[in-house]
């Protein structure tokens, strides 16, 4: 049994007895069952084939009422905690039962190794409300479950594409350009900048970011306006300290 559609010729009625429904000024569509049957000696076969215009109509009333919901990625972020350094026997139940007391939560995944089936000791908390999330946050950061002391925090809000490519438009590219590397996670492209500048004349600046996240990638790249400011660069900053991690520079 199969469903099948065919183009029918418009229809016509005396009075339209449901309003939400339109007589078609155009040829339609209609749901045709399909029926196939086999004679005995196989030999021969006959298709039959009959309308459902009940069906067809509770269909289209179906695809009209159901509403469409869409979620703003951003608001499922700033709800979204990460929970780690947890005991590798804590699972979903135990943490969702630690979590909801102090606030409403929508979802708890622990996440496990799928190879071995252990748990990775940390978790993603999805909570009801922003204000839940910050307040989960305060009252179990730094708590300890098993012994251990877990941290929470909001995970990365993700950027939004046109702001990704306004800094990749700001970025000035140059052939007198070094790789800066184990950066601390609170350089900005600005301090950065601001650093550098020091020993040469700066054209650009950037803070390479995980993609789709705010989050730093730990390195990032500086372009000179002459080789020898660059290479003085080098010289100077190679494994000096920027906000306490001693940084590595080298020609890109």
């Amino acid at each position: 049994m199969a469903t099948m559609l065919s183009p029918t010729p418009p229809l016509s009625f005396s009075a339209n007895p449901n309003p939400r429904f339109t007589v078609p000024s155009k040829p339609t569509f209609q749901f045709l069952k399909l029926t196939t049957r086999y004679s005995a000696d196989a030999k021969s076969t006959s298709i039959g084939f009959s309308f459902n215009r009940r069906s067809c109509g509770r269909l289209l009333a179906v695809a009209e009422e159901t509403p469409v919901e869409t979620q703003d990625p951003e608001s499922v972020a700033a709800r979204r905690l990460y929970v780690g350094n947890l005991p590798r026997t804590v699972n979903n139940d135990e943490l969702s039962k630690i979590v909801a007391e102090h606030g409403a939560l929508e979802k708890t995944e622990v996440m496990y190794d799928k190879y071995t089936g252990k748990s990775r000791r940390f978790a993603f908390v999805t909570m009801k409300t922003v204000e839940d999330a910050n307040a989960a946050t305060e009252k179990l950061n730094g708590t300890q479950i098993g012994g251990r002391e877990i941290k929470v925090n909001i995970t990365e809000k993700p950027l939004t594409k046109p702001l990704l490519k306004e800094e990749e438009s700001q970025f000035i590219d140059s052939p007198h350009k070094v790789y800066v590397g184990n950066l601390a996670k609170t350089v900005t492209t600005d301090s950065l900048t601001k650093f550098f500048s020091e020993k040469g004349n700066v054209l650009s600046a950037k803070v390479q970011r995980i993609p789709g996240t705010s989050k730093s990638s730990r390195f990032g790249f500086i372009t000179f306006s002459s080789e020898e400011d660059a290479e003085a660069a080098i010289s100077s900053f190679n494994n000096s300290l920027l906000e306490g991690q001693r940084i590595r520079v080298n020609k890109a």
